[in-house]
């Protein structure tokens, strides 16, 4: 498993803009102001600063002037636009201190961690303007909800600064999960990128993405929706899951041993992870539907991996070529 760490560190953007108005630099011209516009590298892992200079002044017009930068890379630099190309811009509004922010329903279709990138591109951008502190992103005439589909809101520069945004270090990585077929005999892997938060774990991330089921067509959940975690850790290449009772009540159509290997196969994928104990509510001295001890330390099992003839979905990896 190769894990790309993104890591939005804009205290070092903001010292490369700085490091552009050195004294090798053009002095400003007589009217002129400097702006940084915010581009993405060719990676797609950073932001990349570069200097803008206007004699604007006019706030509308200094608005539309940025936007058509942030648009537009110049041709000369290494690097390209935050917005994906599919996305639309469809204006703006303003009202007093806050810039909205128009866009149409491919913004929010955008990879997690672009969008992430290019929230805070706009935002580091556009309120370098004067009497502008906050942007309001919308997207399809819907404000913008982040991937737990919370209210993303107003944002403003500070939330990019020294950490006090959990937006400032996102992870990308790899993960290998197993799902069920139509029958429920049988596992099968799918391969996918995700892309969290550092301070979440994988192993608590893998939890989460087996809840939220199979994206490969065909593939069925082996976990209730409904199934709630209470608590992930690992000690030693043991990783410990405590559920509350909802993981004891899985209605799914499907044999005993699904969801328990499903939960243990893919952790089994981290080179950190070579057992799995299961504890409901805090107590492993539980049957799981009435047949499965839990009290008891579940190793991987390759007895129950079928075989597809397609090879699992790779999703946005396709997208990104492993150096």
């Amino acid at each position: 498993m190769k894990r790309l760490r993104i890591w939005l560190i804009l205290l070092t953007a903001a010292w490369l803009g700085m490091a552009g108005c050195t004294g090798k630099e053009a002095p400003l011209a007589e009217g002129e102001t400097s702006y940084m516009i915010y581009y993405l590298n060719s990676a797609m892992t950073r932001m990349v600063p570069q200097e803008y200079r206007t004699k604007t002044k006019d706030t509308e017009q200094l608005i539309q002037e940025l936007m058509d930068r942030f648009m537009n890379v110049p041709t000369d630099l290494d690097s390209q636009g935050a917005l994906s190309e599919k996305v639309v811009y469809q204006g703006y509004k303003q009202e007093d201190m806050v810039l909205y922010l128009y866009f149409d329903n491919n913004y929010a279709a955008m990879e997690a961690y672009r969008e992430i990138l290019c929230r805070a591109a706009l935002v580091r951008t556009l309120t370098q303007i004067p009497g502008i502190d906050y942007i309001t992103i919308y997207s399809g005439e819907q404000p913008l909800l982040d991937a737990n589909g919370n209210l993303v809101g107003m944002l403003s520069s500070s939330d990019f600064l020294d950490g006090i945004s959990d937006i400032n270090a996102y992870e990308r990585t790899e993960l290998i999960l197993y799902f069920t077929d139509e029958a429920g005999e049988q596992l099968f892997a799918e391969k996918r990128e995700v892309v969290h938060n550092i301070n979440t774990s994988v192993e608590k991330v893998i939890l989460e993405e087996l809840i939220s089921g199979p994206r490969q067509p065909g593939y069925e959940p082996t976990l209730d929706a409904g199934t709630k975690l209470l608590n992930v850790s690992v000690n030693e290449n043991v990783c410990y899951l405590n559920f509350d009772s909802s993981f004891m009540n899985n209605p799914l159509e499907v044999k005993d041993y699904i969801p328990i290997y499903s939960i243990v196969n893919s952790l089994s994928e981290l080179s950190s992870v070579n057992r799995v104990q299961i504890s409901v509510n805090g107590g492993q001295n539980v049957k799981f539907r009435d047949s499965i001890e839990l009290n008891t330390m579940f190793e991987r099992n390759l007895d129950y991996i079928g075989k597809s003839e397609e090879a699992a979905p790779v999703g946005p990896l396709e997208e990104i070529k492993e150096e």
